[in-house]
């Protein structure tokens, strides 16, 4: 690593000490959680199941009464899900369905494929043990018991397990409001004529759609002129109503890089060189934005495949930490390199790459940071140390995308 450089892990340390969770919560219907974050911790205040409960369809015994493996029981009561069955009498069964009560003094349930039933009498064909296919009352959750922590972003396995126990709003963390704009003369959008020399705003779509991934409510300043009085400008602005802004392009010190003094004169800046590949460039700090109020910033590099890597990398877990999220790291996985890259970088890199049929990782050609087709070929990043070579055969770190978008 060069002297002056940032590691990794260095910077990712500054940007989540800087990080702090937005103070407004709000109460949000159970049915509309999901992909937000929880604010504070929930508890169930009943059991799951709240009563002993059949998981099969069958019949509903004393197990002693079977213990000769061909019992013959008369049927007594039919029960259903949401019944309240009768007390079950030695020396008979009850029909029972699954979700049903278990009757009061039955200890087992035989599954109906070992049973054969002629009119009002069943055959039970199995020894049954107590407790067999009964779940019993609070084996899923006991009332009392915490079943979501506050810091989570719920899944929807999460929203229903609070619908479960009648959590029917959940107090959570308001959307992040993040602005975005991008800077450079040369920028054209799609559907506009392309003159000699100018190119596509990409970017603006990449981190539009990965601001969206993450639940953010996105202000899109769009492409800022290469002047400095225009990007202080949209910094005041987007400063005013917004808790992070976040920038593509001119982080560099060239004299149509405004982002560096406009940022300085608006708030205050830290210009970054990290020992990152692709990537390098980064700025982090704040814009005032009047009455004591601040937003976040942080700027990118321009190239798209840096512009992509810098924000799962930095802004990723920036972001998460104040939504209110505690664990922002994302796993990875040791796979197995199918191929050599014999010569690696000073700087960490996060190479592309794609899961082949063999449970290998297949590397894209061209690594370039301005080759955008690599991120969408690719299933994620191998987060190569710096130095470290690649035989094919090595067992690497992967990152897959599926853990990055979430």
């Amino acid at each position: 690593m060069k002297p002056g450089m940032l590691s990794v892990d260095e910077a990712l340390a500054t940007l989540l000490g800087g990080a702090q969770p937005v103070a407004d919560t709000e109460q949000v219907a159970t049915l509309a959680a999901s992909g937000r974050v929880l604010a504070r911790p929930q508890h169930s205040t009943l059991n799951v199941p709240s009563l002993d409960n059949t998981s099969m369809d069958g019949y509903a015994v004393h197990a002693a009464d079977c213990a000769s493996g061909e019992a013959r029981l008369p049927v007594s009561q039919r029960v259903v899900a949401g019944s309240v069955p009768q007390p079950l009498a030695r020396g008979t069964a009850a029909r029972i369905f699954t979700g049903a009560p278990i009757p009061p003094g039955a200890d087992a349930v035989v599954m109906q494929e070992l049973c054969a039933q002629d009119g009002d009498t069943v055959t039970v064909k199995h020894r049954p043990e107590p407790g067999e296919w009964v779940r019993r009352v609070g084996e899923d959750i006991r009332a009392g018991s915490e079943i979501l922590a506050a810091g989570m972003k719920l899944r929807p396995q999460d929203t229903g397990l609070a619908a479960s126990v009648g959590l029917a709003a959940l107090p959570l963390y308001r959307r992040l409001k993040v602005a975005v704009f991008f800077t450079g003369d040369e920028l054209v959008m799609p559907g506009e004529p392309l003159p000699p020399g100018r190119i596509y705003n990409s970017n603006r779509y990449t981190l539009n759609g990965l601001l969206q991934l993450f639940g953010c409510e996105v202000t899109d300043y769009g492409i800022v002129p290469d002047r400095l009085d225009a990007t202080r400008a949209v910094l005041r602005e987007a400063a005013a109503g917004n808790d992070l802004i976040v920038t593509s392009g001119g982080v560099s010190v060239g004299e149509e890089d405004h982002i560096k003094p406009a940022v300085e004169a608006e708030g205050r800046l830290s210009m970054w060189k990290i020992a990152v590949k692709p990537g390098k460039p980064l700025a982090f700090g704040e814009v005032n934005a009047g009455g004591g109020h601040k937003a976040h910033f942080i700027g990118l590099p321009g190239n798209p495949v840096s512009s992509f890597a810098t924000f799962l990398i930095f802004v990723r877990p920036f972001i998460l930490r104040c939504q209110g999220v505690d664990r922002v790291e994302p796993l990875s996985f040791p796979l197995r390199a199918d191929f050599d890259w014999q010569k690696p970088d000073t700087r960490r890199e996060f190479l592309r790459v794609k899961l082949n049929a063999g449970g290998g990782l297949d590397l894209f050609a061209n690594q370039s940071s301005a080759v955008l087709t690599s991120a969408v070929w690719g299933d994620g990043f191998i987060d190569n140390p710096a130095r470290q070579a690649i035989r094919r055969g090595d067992m690497v770190k992967f990152l897959p995308f599926s853990e990055l978008f979430k």
